[in-house]
C-alpha cells in the first residue's frame, strides 16, 4: 500500500509531466481550477489547485474533501503512483471505477484529451 509522502512524490510527479507537455495535453491542462485528489486507502485527501499546467499541493489532510472543489478525483494510492509511473492507463481505470473523476460538463470536455 502507498504511503502519503510516496503520493505526495506521485502528485508532483504528474504535475511536472503535466506542464512539460505539449499540444492537447498542455491544452487540456492549462485550467485554473481548485483540485481534490482523495486517497480511498488512506481515508485522506490532497487539495490545490490546477493552474497553467500545474497542479499545486495546498494541503492534505485525513478524510474526504472538506470543500466540493472544481476538479474531484478518488483513487487508492497504489492506483496513483501506477498512473503517474504509466503502469496504469488513466482512461481504463475511470471506465472501469478504479478512478473517479468530477467536474463541471465543460471542464469534463476539456480534459477528455487526457485520456
Amino acid at each position: 500500500m502507498a504511503t502519503m509522502a510516496e503520493c505526495r512524490t506521485a502528485l508532483d510527479k504528474l504535475s511536472d509531466n503535466l506542464a512539460s507537455a505539449d499540444g492537447d495535453v498542455r491544452s487540456a491542462a492549462a485550467l485554473n481550477r481548485s483540485l481534490s485528489c482523495r486517497i480511498t486507502d488512506l481515508d485522506a485527501t490532497f487539495t490545490g489547485r490546477l493552474e497553467n499546467g500545474r497542479i499545486t499541493v495546498l494541503a492534505s489532510h485525513p478524510g474526504p474533501p472538506r470543500e466540493k472543489a472544481e476538479i474531484r478525483l478518488a483513487m487508492s494510492g497504489d492506483d496513483l503512483l501506477a498512473m503517474v509511473d504509466g503502469d496504469l492507463n488513466f482512461a481504463k481505470a475511470w471506465a472501469s471505477g478504479r478512478v473517479k473523476l468530477e467536474a463541471g460538463f465543460r471542464d469534463l470536455l476539456r480534459l477528455r484529451s487526457l485520456l
